[in-house]
């Protein structure tokens, strides 16, 4: 039988204070076994129904949490589980039990995602609130000409509005080839090439190589490792979690 108030309970988990977390309750983004709790909350029974915040589950009690990063291949959903039978990244994961993958990553991209069972922190790299900046490389077919590369620091401006890149650095620039370095802090569907094809240029390859501190290294593709305790606290105190 339901034994503890939801809003409470979210707060125990220390996914934030009960002032935050009545916010959450008020904006719609809490469920409890897929169906979305009402604004003032409810009774839940802790050891049997499912809460999440914005899709991602918070475990009912705290304890020891997995974190690992893995370098997504080619062609791998960025999801837990797939409608249409796709390989999908937790197919990556030796031992799944509970884990799920922070954000996405497009399936024609590739690189580096979390993967964890911390919801909290979940939560809070993939809010916008938190800026959270993201690295990727990206090669784009031929030389990009200056007034391209302008254009890209700058922010082009796409359909759902203006772009923000926190900054470009040019690695290579050859006939055939051009290498940049980009960083974000929004999530936008897509972004990355739809900003390329706002000025003209085709995206050969995308690459993520870092979320916030967490860098991917020489991580092999389709590889998975757990995080060390340092990068987790780095992780952790950049979205104000420590």
């Amino acid at each position: 039988m339901p034994s503890e108030r939801l809003g409470r309970w979210l707060a125990r988990t220390g996914l934030g204070s009960r002032r935050q977390v009545d916010r959450l309750l008020a904006s719609g983004r809490v469920t409890v076994d897929g169906r979305v709790a009402p604004p003032g909350g409810q009774l839940i029974d802790p050891e049997r129904d499912r809460v999440a915040v914005d899709g991602h589950p918070v475990l009912p009690a705290p304890g020891p949490r997995r974190y690992l990063a893995l370098n997504k291949p080619l062609g791998v959903v960025s999801s837990a589980r797939d409608p249409g039978r796709r390989q999908v990244v937790l197919d990556l994961v030796p031992d799944r039990r509970g884990l799920f993958p922070v954000g996405r990553l497009d399936t024609d991209s590739r690189g580096l995602m979390l993967i964890t069972d911390d919801g909290s922190l979940a939560l809070r790299l993939t809010h916008p609130r938190y800026q959270v900046p993201k690295t990727y490389r990206l090669s784009l077919a031929g030389r990009l000409e200056p007034s391209q590369l302008e254009q890209l620091a700058r922010g082009p401006v796409l359909a759902d509005g203006p772009t923000h890149p926190l900054s470009l650095r040019v690695l290579r620039l050859g006939p055939r080839r051009s290498l940049l370095e980009l960083v974000l802090a929004e999530g936008r569907h897509r972004e990355l090439r739809r900003m390329a094809a706002a000025v003209g240029a085709a995206v050969l390859d995308l690459e993520r190589v870092a979320i916030g501190p967490l860098r991917l290294g020489s991580l092999a593709e389709g590889r998975c490792r757990e995080l060390g305790g340092g990068e987790v606290a780095r992780l952790r105190r950049l979205v104000g979690l420590e």
